[in-house]
């Protein structure tokens, strides 16, 4: 996953790249300034998205590669 922030107005989504041949079950995260946007790629810009600030993103990305 890219750590650096994206300085467009609109977010960049990526998916991750052990996601499966079935786009209808995963989801996809936007870095931004100060935070990590995450939505579910099945509904794309209709859905809500989940804002968690770096600090936590970073913690959690950390324990989830045993860092």
């Amino acid at each position: 996953m890219p750590a650096s922030p994206q300085t467009a107005s609109e977010p960049r989504w990526f998916k991750s790249s052990y996601s499966g041949g079935n786009a209808t079950e995963c989801l996809e995260c936007a870095n931004v300034v100060h935070s990590a946007l995450i939505r579910d790629s099945k509904y794309d810009h209709r859905g809500p998205i989940v804002s968690i600030g770096s600090e936590a993103w970073g913690r959690f990305i950390g324990a989830l590669s045993g860092h």
